[in-house]
């Protein structure tokens, strides 16, 4: 396997994760907002660290986004443009998870769906941009 192969397969889980929120947060009643903080965390995360991986980046054993878009920006200037989201939703890595720690509503948690989204597309684009120059998957 390939470091791009690796780095899809983060993306993968990226996407569950991302779809587990939504799906938390639409279809299950009454709506689970904390869980589906927590999953817009770990998809930013897992589509962060999916980069690292393309870029053959060991990424760091660490959930703090505001950390993991450093590294990013510092390979990539661009990731500049997507560093508040992360800002955003790096409470809800830890914080969200316990009763009392960190008040969610239905329109945060929409934002943060929304937030994590705009990361994994914006890591996707970046990673299939590598694929296509070197021509993985052919």
């Amino acid at each position: 396997m390939t470091m791009l192969d690796l780095a899809k397969e983060w993306l993968r889980y990226a996407k569950s994760d991302l779809n587990t929120a939504q799906h938390m947060f639409n279809d299950v009643h009454p709506k689970e907002a904390e869980i589906s903080c927590y999953h817009t965390h770990q998809c930013a995360e897992k589509s962060l660290k999916a980069y690292l991986i393309a870029r053959e980046t060991d990424p760091p054993f660490i959930h703090d986004l505001v950390e993991l878009i450093r590294i990013c920006t510092a390979l990539e200037t661009s990731f500049s443009t997507i560093q508040s989201y992360c800002v955003s939703l790096n409470p809800y890595g830890v914080q969200v998870r316990y009763p009392n720690e960190l008040a969610v509503d239905d329109s945060i948690t929409g934002q943060a769906i929304d937030y994590a989204a705009k990361i994994l597309e914006f890591c996707e684009k970046k990673i299939n941009d590598m694929c296509h120059t070197q021509h993985c998957g052919d």
